[in-house]
């Protein structure tokens, strides 16, 4: 092992950055979760009832919430009510010795109970508060309900992408997006409190999240006013060497020989030659498409890994979830692993010092009622550090 692995995992990165989370479901949670997967001290304060994600899907065989479960692991939670005098003192305290606040209520929500930013930045100046919200604080679609399909729908993803119809994407995009977004603009927030000494304020709006994933659409359209539609793009279906094909037994398998090399390696091995002068053809590759179907219908699942696996022509085979995690690939990245709760977890993308992450510990309830510190660690020194 080499200094470097030994002294800057990545659970180490945001050591004694302590971060309070008053966000619900997907996008607040999974921005706090990459934040405690880089060692932050992440505590999220719930409601008396508990965040509504504890009665969303599935529970395991003891009865526990299973998404819930697992994007809040390695976080402590805390039940306070912020409707009642008792519980925001003590969320205030909280807050006096906070790195950084994320919440995910409709603007103008937190204002009204008291924990709005300007009245915790005169708290504590240094604090950096991020909210997330369906459209922003500001607008005209301040305070719209919202989800991810809609934000999709509104920014001109859904009516270029299925087959015949607009079709909507698991996971969520916007949801996820916004979650990662949000701790990006965090870190650099917290990067920039370094040098300034002062918090800021974060505002993040999921449907805004979804135009720079988008950024080379948005540009195209700038310029010539051009808004693909499904099937015109190699991106949506139009092309034959980016596509999907279904086979003889019911599988499905893709093709995404974008460059030319990874085309004629894929013709050459499908014992097709003649197409390979037929990439250049105009998009919609509708007649290429078709050959390309014809052919795939004619092969087995295996039959086709067995002439393409091996080849350096960017096939793959459409995997289950379950053949997913039973795959050589995600076996042998550490990427998902069962923790000694048993839960099976997906983990941060990233190898560090040529380390995998650790595995995330199981979520600590505190007791709302205890007087004592409710953090899971002692206040160590700041990896980023405020001069406050």
């Amino acid at each position: 092992m080499t200094a470097r692995e030994d002294t800057a995992p990545m659970e180490t990165f945001l050591a004694g950055v302590r971060v309070l989370d008053l966000s619900h479901y997907i996008p607040g949670p999974l921005a706090s979760q990459a934040l405690a997967d880089m060692g932050a001290d992440v505590l999220k304060v719930e409601p008396p009832q508990g965040d509504g994600m504890r009665h969303l899907g599935p529970r395991d065989a003891q009865d526990r919430p299973l998404f819930y479960e697992c994007i809040n692991a390695g976080k402590s939670v805390l039940r306070l009510d912020l409707k009642r005098e008792d519980g925001r003192v003590r969320f205030v305290d909280l807050v006096r010795d906070t790195d950084v606040l994320i919440e995910g209520f409709r603007p103008g929500v937190t204002e009204r109970l008291g924990i709005g930013y300007a009245a915790l930045h005169a708290i504590n100046p240094g604090l950096v508060y991020c909210s997330i919200s369906g459209y922003g604080a500001t607008g005209p679609s301040v305070g719209r309900a919202g989800h991810d399909a809609n934000y999709l729908a509104e920014a001109g993803v859904l009516d270029r992408n299925g087959s015949d119809r607009p079709v909507y994407f698991d996971p969520p995009v916007a949801d996820v997006s916004g979650g990662l977004y949000a701790a990006l603009a965090i870190l650099g927030a917290l990067m920039g409190r370094a040098h300034t000494g002062c918090g800021c304020h974060v505002d993040l709006g999921l449907a805004d999240v979804i135009m720079p994933l988008q950024q080379f659409q948005v540009a195209h359209h700038g310029a010539s006013g051009y808004a693909p539609k499904r099937g015109q793009t190699y991106l949506n279906g139009g092309a034959a060497y980016y596509n999907v094909y279904a086979t003889a037994d019911g599988g499905h398998v893709v093709v995404g020989a974008v460059e030319p090399k990874f085309w004629r390696a894929f013709c050459e091995a499908a014992g097709r030659p003649e197409w390979i002068e037929r990439r250049d053809e105009p998009i919609p590759q509708s007649a290429l498409i078709a050959d390309l179907a014809t052919y795939f219908a004619g092969l087995g699942s295996g039959d086709c890994d067995a002439r393409f696996a091996g080849v350096d022509c960017c096939y793959s085979r459409v995997s289950t979830l379950g053949e997913a995690l039973q795959s050589a690939h995600v076996a042998g990245r550490g990427r998902v692993r069962r923790a000694a709760g048993g839960a099976l977890q997906a983990l941060f993308p990233a190898r560090i010092g040529g380390r995998p992450p650790a595995e995330r510990a199981p979520l600590r309830e505190v007791d709302g009622h205890a007087a004592s510190d409710p953090w899971r660690r002692p206040r160590a020194a700041r990896a980023i550090r405020s001069s406050r």
